[in-house]
């Protein structure tokens, strides 16, 4: 590899030379011949999409071809005499292959190997390392994996149970009043404990009070849908906790006040609505349900002791508050793993496959993300106010919603008004696809094994639907 730095990549944007004047479609046509490889990397960025809407296809095939390798091998040790498998425990390496290739978490990453090989054959190899170790920023979700993992450790889910539980216990602890807590009040408290940690907490909650009783697959998918919107919304009554938020709010000098006097309040409002709404919705279904029994294991359950969960809140603080410092979060992370394992015996096992996997997952987001502002940009700039808030609702769909707020900080024309439109719109958005939002992949994980063959893009999409006019409703009305 050379001594310095290729040439610029992405092709910066104020480096294009823009007809004045010129159509949309004029514009995108002309950057395409400037720099031939946006059409390339966007075209790639959305075959990963359709592979996206492909997984639970993709992960039954998997299992069908498990199936019949099993089949075979059954078969054969019966022609043996053995009445056994020939080859014990061993798996179809294809069926592993359609497996991994079905998982949500991986296939952007999967479609960046893609992109780093385009990168290699059209740019060549200086390019494609400058461009994937230093261009692209994984900050992100290094933080992800770590309060992820932090946040779903047992003192700390303990914790926000027992808060979950007083707002439940206005409803006598029933599903119903799980239910309404765990998605009015844990989205809110994202706004504090920063949106991937409200996730962690909320779809864990959920997933032991809600989806453990078996609702129906319409219920089920109301549900993902609606806590994926709330959560988005919900960190906006803060400029440090939501992540299109912390795009914008040094560049704009957005603080606590600005945010509180133009989002949060709107977005408490629209969460309470969209939940109330559901409620109403489903209310027969909601109350036929009964609270599951406790198991023996959690009868004798131990209590974690108050100076534990304190010492986990602050580890959980102090990555918050570092959380543009990898070096600081991730020492205090290797601390935190430390500490768990001084106190094991008040804690449930660090599991980091779930977290890991949502970070492979962003990083491989992040990576497609940086090669979109050509067409990003100038769709954003063409917009008036309403269509801006719509473009970015619909925009987020496709894109992270930090990607969207962070392109809008490279206009330099937008006035207060369109600023609030393009952040209103991308956080309104961030529930309709796992993409949408960085937490969303957290969530999913975590509450995957509840839909058979896994969540449906169609079925997300169709269960944050209502939940999204009505935040788009409360944001632009109120």
């Amino acid at each position: 590899m050379t001594a310095h730095p290729p040439a610029p990549f992405p092709h910066p944007l104020e480096s294009y030379a823009d007809a004045p004047g010129a159509g949309l479609v004029q514009l995108l046509t002309a950057r395409i011949q400037a720099e031939p490889f946006n059409l390339v990397a966007t075209l790639i960025f959305a075959l990963a999409i359709v592979h996206t809407f492909m997984a639970g296809k993709i992960r039954h095939w998997s299992h069908v071809v498990e199936e019949r390798h099993q089949a075979r091998l059954a078969k054969a040790g019966r022609a043996g005499g053995s009445g056994e498998a020939a080859r014990p425990g061993e798996v179809s390496f294809l069926a592993q292959v359609l497996h991994f290739f079905g998982e949500i978490e991986a296939i952007f990453g999967i479609w960046a190997v893609v992109l780093g090989v385009a990168i290699v054959a059209f740019k060549g190899v200086d390019t494609a390392v400058h461009y994937l170790g230093s261009t692209v920023n994984y900050t992100e979700p290094m933080f992800v994996v770590v309060v992820m993992a932090m946040a779903a450790t047992r003192p700390v889910v303990l914790l926000a149970e027992r808060t979950m539980s007083a707002v439940a216990s206005l409803g006598k602890g029933s599903p119903s009043a799980w239910w309404l807590s765990t998605l009015i009040v844990a989205p809110i408290l994202g706004s504090f404990i920063t949106e991937p940690a409200a996730m962690t907490i909320a779809a864990l909650l959920l997933a032991k009070h809600f989806y453990g009783l078996n609702p129906s697959p319409r219920l089920k998918y109301a549900t993902i849908g609606l806590l994926f919107v709330n959560i988005s919304v919900g960190g906006t009554f803060t400029h440090f906790a939501a992540p299109p938020v912390l795009m914008v709010a040094a560049p704009w000098k957005w603080d606590l006040l600005y945010m509180v006097q133009h989002f949060g309040w709107k977005a408490g409002v629209g969460i309470v609505a969209a939940t109330a709404l559901y409620f109403f919705v489903f209310r027969q279904e909601l109350a036929a349900m009964k609270p599951a029994r406790k198991s023996a294991a959690d009868e004798a359950e131990e209590p974690v002791p108050l100076w534990i969960k304190v010492t986990h809140l602050a580890f959980l603080g102090f990555a918050v508050w570092s959380a543009h410092y990898p070096a600081l979060f991730i020492g205090a992370f290797l601390f935190f793993l430390a500490f768990t394992q001084a106190t094991a015996h008040h804690q449930t096992e660090v599991n980091l496959a779930p977290p890991m996997l949502v970070g492979f997952f962003l990083a491989g987001l992040v990576v497609h993300g940086g090669l979109q502002g050509w067409w990003i940009s100038p769709v954003l700039q063409s917009l008036n106010e309403p269509s801006l808030f719509l473009g970015a609702t619909a925009l987020t769909a496709f894109n992270d919603n930090a990607a969207i707020t962070y392109l809008a900080t490279l206009v330099p024309s937008f006035s207060e008004a369109l600023k609030y439109a393009v952040v209103a719109g991308a956080v309104t958005g961030g529930g309709l696809t796992v993409i949408a939002n960085a937490p969303n992949p957290a969530g999913q994980a975590i509450l995957n094994k509840f839909f058979p063959g896994g969540v449906s893009p169609v079925g997300l999409l169709l269960g944050a639907l209502a939940p999204t006019l009505v935040m788009a409703a409360c944001f632009w009305w109120l």
